[in-house]
């Protein structure tokens, strides 16, 4: 059923719409630069044809262990479908389509790109400026900061060059690692992995949330996570104390101080000065402990290391990625595609560049309906036909930046991947 012109004021576009979404996925999806990161290489392989694709269609309908020849059948078969959104598993040990044929345990997980997960609902406790499911520029920075940390440490610590964030068209954020090295981790190496980086630990019921020096109180951190908490100095003063003001509220107040070791003299003499002026700020507030803390230095040594080193986990605690773990352990964990369309939303999920993180803002990402606006707005103009439009139609609307630079992400990838298969080749002929 073909889309009407539509006037660009317009944004009452369903994405939950069959024909919407019927329209992006013949008009709009970029499945050739798609195909070729998945596959790592121009012919199919068992990157890809071994693949694992899950659909969710009209309905909640949800289907598993799909998988396709080459990018042709994928096209086919999605247009045909027509999912509200889809996910991408492992490479397996066969086809996943063919699972019925194969014997019991026989189907299973074999390369998979390290992934990771971000989410707006893990800063709910400590964001103030929207809840629920909204999201916007401000709180936009937890998400920015992870992004931050995470990325320079995959990539100095780690040794990861290939890192693709991706917005999940509502509240997060997740990144695709597809170095030959990350696709060939198993298991009980991505769980190692991820236990390193991960800090923040424990539910909403827990007060602190950071415990990473153990039974040892005068510990010290590893350096990367020192690192870290350097560059995170600044995003605490900016995101947590100036744009958020966390502590500004006597809930605020109340989970900060019990964060804190429990001195009776220093805990109760700031919570009685906070609740005598409730109007101070939250960089007040946080001047305040400082100053309390110093006061420690020469009557208490051994309690004025203990807050100093207190006050670096509640920077940590408030700055720091919160992982989803269980996303990156297991090679089998599906995750939704990039250049989906989030079916709440319309927005569609886009790479983001993770140098320019802190300008990223949620709201001017494109929906489906400014997409197809855009499209036969630039058809109407054009006079086209559907027989003379360009063989990528997304080049005519503002998708056209995030498709080019996923196809420079890309382009890096298979670099690297006919370099290591040139190395495996010498090395069989040397042998």
């Amino acid at each position: 059923m073909p889309i009407p012109i539509r006037d660009d004021s317009m944004t009452d576009y369903d994405p939950s719409s069959p024909q919407v979404m019927n329209a992006f996925y013949r008009r709009l999806f970029p499945y050739r630069p798609f195909f070729l990161w998945l596959n790592q290489d121009q012919v199919p392989s068992k990157l890809f044809t071994h693949r694992e694709f899950a659909f969710t269609l009209a309905g909640d309908v949800y289907i598993r262990y799909n998988s396709f020849h080459n990018s042709d059948e994928f096209k086919k078969e999605l247009i045909r479908l027509n999912p509200s959104r889809f996910e991408i598993g492992p490479q397996y040990s066969a086809r996943p389509r063919d699972r019925k044929t194969l014997a019991a345990g026989a189907l299973q997980p074999q390369r998979r790109e390290l992934v990771f997960d971000i989410d707006m609902t893990d800063y709910d406790e400590i964001r103030t400026c929207c809840t629920d499911k909204k999201i916007c520029k401000r709180c936009w920075g937890y998400i920015a900061a992870a992004v931050k940390v995470l990325d320079h440490a995959l990539r100095e610590t780690f040794g990861f060059k290939h890192l693709l964030w991706v917005y999940s068209g509502r509240r997060g954020i997740h990144c695709w690692i597809s170095d030959q090295s990350a696709l060939d981790l198993n298991d009980e190496q991505r769980k190692s992995l991820v236990t390193f980086l991960e800090v923040i630990k424990g539910g909403k019921e827990q007060a602190k949330k950071v415990n990473i020096r153990g039974s040892k109180d005068d510990a010290e951190y590893h350096p990367v996570l020192g690192d870290a908490l350097e560059n995170l100095k600044m995003e605490f003063v900016k995101l947590i104390l100036h744009d958020q003001d966390c502590f500004g509220t006597e809930k605020g107040w109340e989970a900060l101080l019990a964060i804190l070791p429990q001195d009776r003299d220093l805990i109760g003499g700031l919570r009685r000065e906070w609740q005598s002026d409730p109007t101070r700020s939250s960089v007040d507030k946080w001047g305040d402990l400082q100053q309390a803390v110093a006061g420690l230095k020469k009557g208490n040594q051994l309690l004025f290391k203990k807050y100093e080193r207190a006050m670096q986990d509640v920077i940590l605690q408030y700055t720091y990625p919160r992982i989803d773990a269980e996303v990156s352990k297991h090679r089998n964990h599906l995750l939704k595609a990039p250049f989906c369309v989030h079916p709440g939303t319309g927005r569609v999920c886009i790479p983001v560049n993770p140098d320019q993180v802190d300008e990223f803002d949620p709201d001017t990402v494109p929906t489906v309906g400014e997409l197809l606006n855009q499209l036969d707005k630039a058809a109407a103009e054009n006079g086209e036909t559907p027989s003379q439009r360009r063989v990528e139609e997304y080049e005519q609307t503002s998708l056209k930046s995030y498709v080019e630079m996923f196809e420079k992400h890309v382009a890096a990838v298979l670099r690297d991947s006919r370099s290591t298969k040139r190395a495996t080749k010498q090395e069989g002929m040397d042998f």
